[in-house]
């Protein structure tokens, strides 16, 4: 894997990582509720999660492209497709605050499972990477060196921000029920969501 690959698929992740979620709401609540600590463990959980995709994707990927041949790449441009629709309805979302709900004291280990089944449990992740990976890594020549890189971006990126809202939400609880904030958010991850799509539709 060459460096300029290592440092698209960090700056794809980095910018994906920012569109709101699942994980990103669970973990500004659990934040609001809980305090930083155990949005931290969430986000551990979260990154673990993200993990097991990887190597999913990395090496069923790799006995997948060699089965379907060039039907491989259909589902490259389904998930690109995908993608911009999603960016496209948070484009055209209407503006409302997000709606943040408080939970009771739980333990650390809670936490970080409960970041763990909501990456695992998500529908759209193993869509994602399905499209993802193919765009930057060739699935064909993966090297244990490039796991590990891979793993180490995903940990930057996706782990800085989810921590990044943690801190927000225990900093700025008035940001994140502002109409006017989740109108910015929505336009933002929009438009990175149909950018994104589009990447991966003309990568090759």
């Amino acid at each position: 894997m060459t460096t300029t690959s290592l440092i698209a698929l960090f700056g794809a992740m980095f910018l994906l990582a920012i569109v709101p979620g699942p994980a990103v709401f669970a973990i500004i609540a659990r934040s609001f509720s809980s305090g930083f600590l155990r949005g931290v463990y969430m986000t551990m959980g979260i990154v673990l999660g993200d993990y097991v995709f990887i190597i999913l994707a990395l090496f069923g990927l790799n006995a997948l492209a060699e089965a379907m041949g060039a039907t491989f790449f259909i589902i490259k441009y389904v998930s690109a497709a995908y993608l911009m629709w999603l960016g496209y309805k948070l484009l055209r979302a209407k503006s409302s605050p997000i709606d943040i709900e408080t939970s009771e004291e739980s333990s650390l280990f809670s936490n970080f499972m409960a970041g763990l089944l909501i990456t695992l449990g998500n529908p759209k992740a193993i869509l994602f990477y399905i499209g993802f990976f193919p765009a930057f890594v060739n699935v064909g020549e993966v090297a244990i060196t490039d796991v590990l890189l891979i793993m180490g971006a995903a940990t930057l990126a996706f782990g800085s921000v989810n921590l990044g809202y943690s801190y927000l939400a225990i900093r700025a609880k008035k940001v994140f029920k502002s109409p006017k904030a989740a109108t910015v958010i929505n336009k933002t991850a929009g438009t990175i969501m149909v950018s994104t799509g589009a990447l991966i539709a003309v990568r090759t």
